[in-house]
Order: structure tokens, then C-alpha cells, then sequence
């Protein structure tokens, strides 16, 4: 029985990058029933997730035996099969399933798969790749999130240059063209509204979002 306000989680195919979504949607009690029609992956996370079962994800009757006509979210993560992933998709937005994540390995899958139903589509080697690429590009990069084509939320170390100066003193969005949207302190504990007299500490982090473009602004402040 779903529990109320509680959403239903369904990921099909569990290579890493569909184990990892199910075992970090579980570690938060999230009900999570995954499906594969490898025995070995699916003993793997029965005692993990709330439903586990071995089965060809392009059988809908064995979807629909499985109680995903009540689910909220699917997460397709068999990228590199195509066919499978377009009749699994297919199938979830006949049982009615609305919001179907799709994984895809190249741009083409990509393409057809949100044609075909998807309502997202990611391309996790292609992310992440890109992500520690930008972050090499400014060593002060902690942490990357694209948002957009053009907008990233990056937290980045506070520079040696900004150091016991204020937010006002920086200025960043007349000076860099990025916007401040939290400061991290040195006990790990975000403060979204910081004041603009609040003054830097060696040890504290900036959350900031900013346009690609404008990324480049911050290499100026590597340590």
C-alpha cells in the first residue's frame, strides 16, 4: 500500500548507474521496486530496496504484475540497448506511469527516446565527464551542477584574495557576473541568506551560480 505523500520509484535495469540511483532512492525510504533480468543483480539489492524481481523489462505484463500502473517515477537505465529502452518507455507510458526517466549513451538515443515518451533524458558518462572537465578548468571548484545548457551552481573555496573581506567588498555579480546564493562555513552548515556584511573565512565555501560563459571569470582566483 503506497503510503500517503509518499512517491513510488521503479528502476529498470540495474548496471551501476541503475543499482546506484535504487541504493541512494533507498537509503532516503523511498519505496523502490527494481527489476532485471539478471538473477545475480537482482539478489544484489533485495534486501535493499522495497521489491526486487528478475524479469525482461519489455514484458508488460510482468510490469503491470509488479505494480508499476501506481508508480510515480521510472528510471529506464539500460542506456546502451536501445530497442529495450524504447519498448520498456513505451510500456510505462501505457500503464500510465508519469514521469519516465530514460538513460542513453549517445546523443541519436537521446533523441529518440524523448520522441518516443521520455520525459528526461541523461547521458551520466557525458555529465559527469564534462563536470570533472569544468572543475579542472578553476581548482577552487568543489562541486558542479549543471541547471542548463548555460547555467551551473558550482561551491567553490573561498580565494586567498577574498579573505576576511565581505560579501559587499567582493562584489561578484559587478565584478564576475555570478551570483552568490549561500556560504558554506567551515562546520559544513549552509547559510542561504548570508548577510552582505558577513565577512570570509579561510575555511568557508561559496554556493554560486553563474553562466558557462561566465566561468571563466572565476579561473582568475585559483589558489
Amino acid at each position: 500500500m503506497k503510503k500517503k505523500n509518499e512517491l513510488q520509484y521503479a528502476v529498470l535495469g540495474l548496471g551501476i548507474f541503475g543499482s546506484t540511483v535504487a541504493k541512494t532512492l533507498s537509503r532516503y525510504d523511498c519505496e523502490v521496486t527494481v527489476i532485471d533480468k539478471d538473477m545475480d543483480c537482482v539478489d544484489r539489492l533485495v534486501d535493499v530496496v522495497t521489491q526486487s524481481i528478475q524479469g525482461d523489462i519489455t514484458d508488460i505484463s510482468l510490469l503491470r504484475n509488479a505494480g508499476l500502473s501506481e508508480c510515480d517515477i521510472a528510471i529506464v537505465a539500460v542506456g546502451t540497448h536501445l530497442e529495450e529502452s524504447i519498448l520498456c518507455i513505451l510500456h510505462l507510458k501505457e500503464l500510465g506511469v508519469p514521469y519516465v526517466i530514460a538513460k542513453a549513451k549517445n546523443k541519436s538515443y537521446a533523441q529518440i527516446l524523448m520522441k518516443i515518451g521520455a520525459d528526461k533524458v541523461v547521458r551520466p558518462e557525458r555529465e559527469i565527464g564534462t563536470m570533472i572537465a569544468k572543475g579542472l578548468l578553476n581548482r577552487n571548484i568543489l562541486g558542479m551542477i549543471d541547471i542548463d545548457d548555460e547555467y551551473s551552481v558550482i561551491e567553490i573555496q573561498t580565494p586567498n584574495a577574498w579573505i576576511g573581506c565581505t560579501l559587499i567588498d567582493i562584489d561578484v555579480r559587478k565584478k564576475y557576473g555570478v551570483n552568490v546564493l549561500g556560504v558554506r562555513n567551515g562546520d559544513g552548515k549552509l547559510d542561504v541568506t548570508p548577510s552582505p556584511n558577513y565577512q570570509l573565512s579561510k575555511n568557508d565555501h561559496l554556493l554560486i551560480i553563474s553562466e558557462e560563459k561566465k566561468l571563466k571569470k572565476l579561473r582568475i582566483l585559483d589558489l
